[in-house]
């Protein structure tokens, strides 16, 4: 592409059909409901490929506005596999059928197919790279065949080399967070395998042997986090990672983290759909409230919420620095939509970014000769010491404690520390910079502004342009990335001058919405929501952003089977 993708479209120029289901979807079923097929997603103009062996297909296509290219797929395997002087085999050689409609895409987009040959040859073991070159074969005879079939007609979309060439990183969510880890200096990561978020801890055990860091897989997610406590308490970087259900085990860690000041961890909260079981492997923003108050109790963490994997990538490396320096847990929320969406990056943006580990005490720094790892201080942050540090030793609990880490429950007492753990909020958002708190793109003054979190980062952005070019209306955006210590006269400022603000979701409540509401005192009573377990579309979100520009309607509700 000549610029930057952020999102899916809902319509298809190209598809490959294997079977008839690809087409046509499902017949009813009594215990699952029908799946409709992508045949009426194919845009006019475009192309449907589809075995000639299966006659009926293309009869019951029925549309003249795109083009149908049939293919015999076992018969150009079997051409390909008798070229190579080769007896051609059913059982053995037709799981290579899936190659012929590839090569066709190849052909119709003159895309090399070499380049194919290249990704099989990586895959392939050592053992069977004699299957490199009948895959080879086949993919070369299929492209010629549909160049041969397709050669009158035209095809409204081709790819053309881009004039700069330089290197790019192909890269999902999972793999950026643990490379922000690994650059962060986490030295400990603890998790139970859990849809989606294993990725990223299987990435980093794969490379812990080139790294300083352990990765260990607790026998649950209690014992996943309290062992981050842990470490983070001994002096080290330590981070955990979850989804919705192994969040809801972590619960009283996350309170015994914040009660005794632990520097951490980093919990990488990814979302998916709920409650329960719910949707292992779908999309939801539906776990914001949750995060918001984990455990029981009024404790200090934060929330801070990245939009795509470059920003997951920064952002947690960040949480790292905050962790450190106000002495809390962090929890970076993300998603399935961010966790498993392969992205081109020119990089990660992890270039220059700062190493804070917070106030560290030494002998005698607290003036008393006697070190109090809960001291009262004016900025509310208790210098930490490092296990091994000269009389550093220090003792913490979970119950109320004093300066000196000793169960207490006097009055003057719980209010001095509950008022100085909570204070560390406020002294947060008071210093870090605002490009980590909100983002505001496009231009001030526009006919419509939305408000969003997230991955809804994408959609929007790609949509924001979409009706500037065609629609002519202007649009901006606000994705508020910091969500607990709330950037409160931000969000105020920029809604009390928007023309007509609507708050986008992945949810059903309009969790964002409700935090604002709560925060600032501005209900938003235009909202576009979506909670079908799919990721917002650019087409949805523009569909959305044109609705309430040009009409009174409150609350849409966005799906597209």
């Amino acid at each position: 592409s000549d610029r930057p993708i952020h999102s899916h479209v809902e319509s298809i120029d190209l598809l490959l059909a294997l079977d008839s289901e690809t087409l046509f979807g499902t017949d009813p079923h009594q215990d699952y409901q029908r799946h409709g097929g992508h045949l009426h997603r194919v845009s006019p103009g475009g192309v449907v490929v589809v075995d000639a062996a299966a006659k009926a297909d293309k009869k019951a296509i029925k549309r003249d506005d795109i083009h149908v290219l049939e293919l015999a797929y076992d018969d150009l395997v079997r051409q390909a596999v008798e070229g190579m002087g080769e007896e051609y085999n059913a059982r053995r050689h037709n799981v290579m059928r899936n190659m012929v409609p590839i090569a066709a895409s190849c052909a119709l987009l003159g895309f090399d197919v070499a380049n194919v040959v290249a990704v099989i040859a990586e895959r392939l073991p050592a053992r069977h790279q004699a299957m490199v070159e009948f895959n080879r074969a086949v993919l070369e005879r299929a492209a010629e065949a549909t160049r041969e079939a397709h050669a009158d007609r035209g095809f409204h979309v081709a790819l053309e080399e881009h004039p700069e060439r330089k290197k790019h990183m192909l890269i999902k969510g999972v793999d950026a967070v643990g490379i922000a880890k690994l650059h962060a200096g986490c030295v400990f990561q603890t998790y139970y395998p859990i849809a989606p978020a294993s990725d990223e801890s299987v990435m980093l055990e794969q490379h812990q042997g080139n790294y300083p860091i352990v990765v260990l897989q607790a026998e649950d997610e209690i014992a996943s986090m309290n062992m981050a406590v842990g470490a983070a308490h001994a002096g080290v970087r330590a981070s955990t990672s979850t989804a919705g259900p192994g969040f809801s085990l972590m619960a009283e860690g996350i309170g015994f983290a914040s009660i005794t000041e632990a520097p951490g961890p980093v919990v990488v909260l990814w979302q998916r759909g709920g409650p329960s079981t719910g949707l292992p492997t779908r999309q939801a923003q539906q776990d914001l409230r949750f995060a918001l108050q984990p455990a029981h109790g009024e404790f200090p963490h934060m929330v801070v919420a990245p939009g795509d994997a470059r920003d997951a990538a920064r952002t947690t490396h960040m949480a790292f620095n905050w962790g450190d320096r106000y002495q809390l847990p962090v929890v970076v929320i993300a998603d399935k939509f961010i966790a498993n969406s392969l992205v081109t990056e020119d990089g990660l943006g992890l270039e220059g970014l700062p190493i804070d580990r917070g106030e560290i005490w030494s002998d005698g720094s607290n003036g008393q000769g006697s070190y109090r790892r809960h001291a009262l201080t004016e900025s509310g942050i208790s210098p930490r010491a490092l296990f091994g540090t000269p009389g550093g030793a220090f003792v913490t609990t979970s119950d109320e404690h004093t300066e000196r880490g000793r169960i207490d429950e006097q009055v003057e007492n719980r209010m001095a520390q509950m008022e100085k753990r909570m204070g560390k909020l406020d002294l947060a958002l008071q210093e870090i910079p605002s490009e980590w708190q909100y983002e505001l793109i496009g231009p001030k003054d526009a006919e419509i502004s939305v408000v969003g979190w997230g991955s809804t980062r994408g959609p929007i952005i790609d949509a924001l342009q979409v009706l500037e070019s065609e629609h002519k209306i202007s649009a901006n955006f606000l994705q508020v990335k910091m969500l607990r210590p709330f950037p409160i006269e931000a969000v105020r400022e920029f809604l009390d001058t928007a023309n007509r603000a609507v708050v986008l979701e992945d949810n059903y409540m309009g969790q964002l919405g409700l935090l604002i509401a709560e925060q600032t005192g501005i209900q938003l009573h235009r909202q576009a929501l979506k909670y079908d377990g799919r990721p917002f579309s650019e087409d949805e979100v523009v569909e959305a952003l044109t609705t309430h520009c040009t009409s009174d309607a409150g609350r849409l509700v966005l799906s597209h089977p």
